[in-house]
């Protein structure tokens, strides 16, 4: 079971965009909005490093 008192991701490897405390981190981690959160991960998957390549290459 998850523990909503923690603020970062369970898993640092990969993305989990169906939790708002995830969210939020990579977000400010990326410095990107939801909306460009969400569809970088629908594009490169949910593994962090697909993710920064995707959202680099999309700038």
């Amino acid at each position: 079971m998850d523990d909503k008192s923690k603020r970062g991701p369970q898993d640092r490897s990969r993305i989990n965009v169906n939790e708002d405390y995830e969210l939020r981190y990579w977000c400010g981690g990326f410095n990107v909005s939801e909306e460009e959160l969400k569809k970088a991960v629908a594009k490169a998957g949910p593994s962090v490093e697909a993710v920064e390549r995707q959202l680099k290459s999309g700038r």
